[in-house]
């Protein structure tokens, strides 16, 4: 049995946030992951500068800049392959968004955290049911760590293991799903010479596509499709997509023909929101996607997970665990995203 002051489930940015920001001020953390790598691919990797400004205030920016990060330069959006309209970035942010690979930001988090004795990362670590006392309260997890149960006792269980929490499932917290109408198709493709650091918006014969440059050299690809339709798509050629592509952006043929040769290339992915208004239940917190999923179009997702880790942190304080008021965090909490939420509308009347 291993016992912990807090014990938080999901090792992505804002589990691995909230891990440092505690294991820093002396809080005993236990932050579980299940998969072995805590880097994935697909996921949401853009900062705006919400996101920027959190990492920044936790003198991690600059660390996780050494490693490499792209600034967006412009947003672009084309129609039929003709740009018809340009964003430019503020001269006080100087880009329209910053691609972070998440293997470098989660590298950072995670290294940082390493320096506190009081932080443990536990990964290949797989989340099977919640533990209650003798009062009925929420005590801990137990978990399956390499064909080993194992009990992980703590006075507080943070939820920060996504969209699909098991957190939210096993404490009962129900929530709302929201679709929106597609699916979205994802590839990568090495970025011509000389592309601009940008992101692309394209209409096209009805088909939308989205282009994110990415650090290191790639372009991130979406398609938008219509919901539940990939499984009748693939009986087509996936030359009908190329195609479309090239139409739109004739520079990136080459690369597109060589790096897009079926659809195996292409990762689907399933668009819909979620929301809760229980973000508490007993000694259970939720954060991130576990309890206000957002759409990977909008590219908000990593930024509110950073806000939400950093505002928790600051309502929890070594010696006074027992006694934390979890209702005023998370009042606290969900006063920054209702002003988030008013941010991102801002945000998308301003594009």
């Amino acid at each position: 049995m291993i016992n912990t002051d807090i014990c938080i489930v999901g090792a992505g940015p804002g589990g691995a946030l909230l891990s440092l920001l505690l294991a820093k001020k002396g809080v005993t953390v236990t932050l579980l992951e299940q998969h072995h790598d805590i880097a994935k691919e697909f996921r949401g990797e853009h900062l705006n500068e919400e996101g920027e400004k959190v990492l920044k205030k936790h003198g991690l920016y600059s660390k996780i800049e050494k490693l490499g990060l792209l600034k967006m330069e412009v947003i672009e959006y084309w129609e039929n392959g003709k740009l018809f309209k340009t964003v430019q970035p503020e001269k006080k942010d100087g880009h329209l968004g910053i691609h972070v690979p998440q293997a470098h930001l989660l590298s950072v988090l995670i290294d940082e955290a390493k320096k506190y004795p009081s932080f443990t990362l536990m990964t290949n670590t797989k989340v099977i049911d919640l533990i209650k006392d003798k009062h009925g309260h929420f005590s801990g997890i137990k978990a399956r760590r390499k064909g080993k149960e194992l009990t992980i006792t703590s006075s507080f269980i943070i939820g920060a293991d996504g969209r699909y929490s098991t957190i939210r499932k096993k404490a009962g917290i129900e929530t709302t799903v929201v679709k929106h109408g597609y699916d979205l198709l994802w590839a990568r493709i090495p970025s011509p010479k000389n592309w601009k650091p940008s992101i692309k918006m394209a209409q096209i014969d009805g088909y939308q596509l989205s282009l994110f440059t990415q650090a290191k050299g790639f372009i991130q690809i979406g398609w938008n499709i219509k919901k539940g339709s990939f499984s009748e798509i693939r009986k087509q050629s996936f030359e009908v997509f190329i195609e479309k592509l090239i139409q739109a952006f004739p520079d990136l043929e080459e690369n597109v023909r060589k790096h897009i040769t079926s659809w195996n290339d292409f990762v689907l992915l399933d668009v819909h929101s979620n929301r809760t208004n229980q973000w508490i239940k007993d000694n259970i917190l939720l954060i991130g996607d576990a309890c206000h999923t957002m759409t990977p179009t909008g590219a908000f997702g990593l930024n509110s997970s950073l806000k939400d880790a950093d505002a928790l942190a600051q309502c929890i304080e070594p010696g006074t665990i027992k006694d934390l008021d979890l209702n005023n965090c998370v009042q606290q909490r969900k006063k920054k995203y209702k002003n988030y939420k008013n941010y991102k509308l801002k945000k998308r009347k301003t594009l």
